[in-house]
């Protein structure tokens, strides 16, 4: 059992990155055999046109990837150097350069879809998650450059699972899929989130459990690791919210639909801010909560959403660019608007739209909200399934630039290059890197 002062020292400066002892250790990962990828298993290099669509569409990207076949439904970009790593529906992920679009390694073993990929916060390390349930993870190999990369291990986690339900008394078999994964933000460590209702925590380069978390009814929709990487959030479909010790499968808090202030129906978004204080939740019903997370209550509640419209994207903004000014928050939902919030008055400083169309409302939503590192964090990237991202001042709320090319609702996007580049994965099987510059003028 660790002490209070252990637990507090968890992702403190003073400890360095040793996050976790052998005493925090569950279970240890057997060797599977798996050995570092040949140069056979890379892929060949996948740079082409997007594939065919409206002919009158722009494209203002600087470069396409185009070897997956089917939907992007990730994408990540190395925290320094020119890199992405993507996942889609053709059960692979792919590590490739964004300045021409070459493979330089082709991630395999999943049997399903590949709906998360991450690199970790020191890019040393990659992790994908799949529909399959299955968590793998790649490191580099050798300091000279990131061209190679080996296959490390696979995790043990929640696809040892599968759950039988009976419903009107036929049965049906559920598969464990991996919802999300979060790094920790100064360690090797990784978060991820299923639809059995656990969360599942592991060391890295061991492959060690570190802590399983379970208190949730239904499937983990989002989590992340607080700034300061001491505590870790987690909402699910059942509407509850859950604060967590990373040493403790007990919660500090929980907030649930039992507590009508609370009631978002299915929880589908969250963000915490900068300083590990608040975290704000979207749902299903359109709805947005402000929650305290010293106090474990709702301190807000936002409601510029259409009601029944889901709330698919929540960041926070630093207006100033100092981690200091008064809060702000920016909402994305599936009634097309990014909502940009006041948090010191709960109230709404300016409504971002993507463009209306006659098609179904999915057409409109927002699907990603990503904020630009300072001096620009003034600036906030919209992606939206009408095909197109938006980079916009959140300040004014001017639309500053628009970023097309795609020729399907975009699914996951990513900054890089120190939010000089956006990079897009679409339902058109495509990836487009963007310039955010703006003329002097923007």
């Amino acid at each position: 059992m660790n002490t209070a002062q252990e637990i507090v020292e968890y992702g403190s400066d003073e400890e360095g990155d040793a996050f976790i002892d052998s005493g925090d250790v569950l279970a240890e990962v057997p060797d599977d055999g798996d050995h570092p990828m040949d140069e056979d298993d890379e892929a060949e290099e996948g740079v082409g046109d997007i594939p065919s669509g409206d002919s009158d569409v722009k494209d203002n990207s600087l470069q396409h990837f185009t070897t997956h076949n089917g939907s992007v439904f990730a994408i990540s970009c190395h925290p320094t150097e020119p890199l992405a790593v993507s996942g889609g529906e053709d059960d692979l992920g792919y590590i490739w350069d964004i300045t021409d679009g070459e493979v330089i390694v082709k991630l395999t073993g999943h049997t399903d879809s590949v709906s998360s990929a991450s690199f970790s916060s020191d890019g040393q390390m990659v992790a994908t998650g799949g529909m399959d349930g299955k968590v793998r993870i790649w490191r580099r190999v050798g300091t000279a450059d990131f061209r190679n990369w080996e296959f490390l291990t696979e995790l043990q986690g929640p696809d040892e699972v599968i759950v039988s339900v009976s419903v009107n008394s036929l049965d049906y078999i559920s598969i464990i899929q991996i919802q999300w994964l979060r790094w920790h933000p100064r360690g090797t460590i990784l978060l991820a989130g299923s639809n059995d209702s656990t969360v599942w925590l592991w060391q890295l380069p061991s492959g060690n459990t570190m802590q399983v978390f379970a208190g949730h009814s239904g499937p983990v929709q989002c989590g992340e690791f607080t700034p300061d990487g001491k505590r870790v959030v987690t909402a699910s479909e059942d509407g509850t919210l859950m604060y967590w010790d990373p040493r403790s499968p007990t919660p500090l808090f929980k907030l649930s639909p039992q507590d009508a202030r609370f009631d978002l129906e299915n929880i589908t978004s969250l963000a915490i801010n900068a300083s590990s204080t608040l975290a704000v939740v979207g749902g299903t019903s359109g709805s947005v909560r402000v929650v305290s997370l010293s106090k474990g209550e709702v301190v807000g509640a936002l409601g510029g959403h259409a009601e029944g419209e889901s709330v698919e994207a929540v960041q926070f903004v630093d207006l100033t660019g100092t981690g200091s000014s008064p809060g702000v928050v920016v909402t994305g939902g599936t009634d097309g608007k990014a909502c940009v919030w006041d948090l010191t008055t709960m109230r709404l400083r300016a409504t971002l739209e993507h463009q209306v169309t006659a098609l179904t409302f999915y057409k409109d939503a927002v699907t990603s909200l990503l904020t630009h590192p300072a001096p620009k964090s003034h600036l906030i990237v919209s992606a939206s399934a009408d095909n197109t991202l938006r980079t916009w001042d959140a300040r004014t709320g001017a639309l500053v630039k628009e970023h097309t090319g795609h020729h399907g609702p975009i699914l996951s996007a990513s900054l890089g290059l120190q939010g000089s580049v956006v990079v897009s994965g679409g339902d058109d099987s495509a990836c487009l890197v963007f310039t955010t510059e703006v003329d002097e003028s923007g």
